[in-house]
């Protein structure tokens, strides 16, 4: 039986730190109200907002090249590529392509992800299925944003603005047929599309105009349309309550209990969420995974950069049971339970 393990990963985030004092100054807020909110103390954001040679396809470059050699593979190994981004290097085409030109693989399939803050569980869902299949073999699975460039760093924009950092987190999941290694166990994906306008960027896409709009009425073209939006409180009730549905409903499939987790790496929206998740789960600290602290939420890009840092730092080992869940724009959830 054909089994998808983890056979390397990677992570990379800017140098630039960004601060809550530093944000301060750009805004009415201080470092005691963002961290209440959020648990967020600083994140990393490119230093230059506009800049055509620090991409979304770069950032995801420079850690799938880690998760390589980490694999001991190199880029002609790669039979696919999944890559999970809100902030692609184009309106069209996608980033996975050009993912694929800046680390010379070969002429392989490309699949970009749009699930926001859950692509990456998203993407991992796809390369599961493909592998178990036997269509491919190596699959690099990728998370990577840059908010930076999009956020609106004024009085009306800091309550979402405040959150997101810039960074890339990379897997590779290969197939295998041992019988010591379990590999993936269980998948759940969910959406409840009614709530789309309550996290969303309006602009860019069919039902508020593109380019004829602004061109004909720019004055039509408003802040509130041009920068994302959220509706936090709303966002807050529904995550805290399909974070703990979605993990259940994947350690069920597998036939384990919350106390057989090693390991539970949430999306870092909010260290809020994840705490009060936590609390419901019964999960003592030593089992859960958070990293919004120095990060803040980089949507895609947020699990697989816990989830490298969690194997880093020797939180997850060999043999560990280990959930990856995440709630987000859509809206959307999923969780992917594995064994290391």
């Amino acid at each position: 039986m054909i089994k998808s393990i983890i056979k390397g990963y990677g992570y990379y985030v800017p140098d630039n730190v960004v601060t809550n004092d530093d944000l301060s100054k750009l805004m009415t807020t201080n470092d005691e109200w963002i961290t209440e909110r959020t648990g967020i103390k600083e994140r990393r954001h490119r230093k230059n907002r506009i800049d055509s040679e620090e991409t979304t396809a770069v950032y995801a470059k420079r850690a799938a090249e880690k998760a390589l050699e980490k694999a001991n593979l190199t880029a002609k190994d790669i039979d696919f590529i999944v890559f999970a981004t809100l902030s692609p290097d184009y309106y069209f085409p996608g980033s996975g392509v050009v993912l694929q030109d800046l680390l010379g693989c070969d002429t392989i399939g490309a699949l970009d992800v749009r699930n926001q803050c859950s692509g990456f569980v998203y993407s991992m869902s796809v390369a599961d299925a493909f592998i178990k299949a036997g269509t491919y073999k190596n699959i690099l699975v990728v998370g990577a944003e840059i908010h930076s460039f999009g956020l609106d760093f004024s009085d009306e924009g800091r309550g979402v603005s405040v959150i997101f950092g810039d960074g890339a987190g990379a897997v590779i999941l290969s197939a295998t047929e041992d019988e010591n290694e379990e590999g993936i166990l269980a998948i759940n994906l969910h959406s409840e599309g009614k709530y789309a306008e309550e996290l969303a960027v309006k602009f860019g896409g069919t039902k508020y105009g593109w380019s004829d709009r602004l061109l004909t009425e720019p004055e039509a073209i408003t802040k509130d349309m041009l920068y994302p939006l959220m509706n936090g409180n709303f966002v807050f009730k529904h995550a805290v309550t399909r974070f703990p549905e979605s993990l259940m409903e994947a350690l069920n499939k597998a036939g384990k209990k919350p106390e057989d987790l090693d390991m539970f790496i949430p999306h870092q929206a909010n260290l809020r969420i994840s705490q009060f998740v936590q609390q419901k789960m019964g999960l003592p600290d030593e089992k859960v995974f958070n990293n919004i602290q120095k990060y803040g939420n980089t949507t895609a890009a947020s699990i697989p950069i816990a989830l490298c840092e969690a194997l880093d730092e020797g939180k997850v080992k060999k043999g560990d049971l280990v959930c990856l869940t995440a709630f987000g724009s859509g809206f959307t959830w999923g969780s992917v339970l594995f064994k290391y």
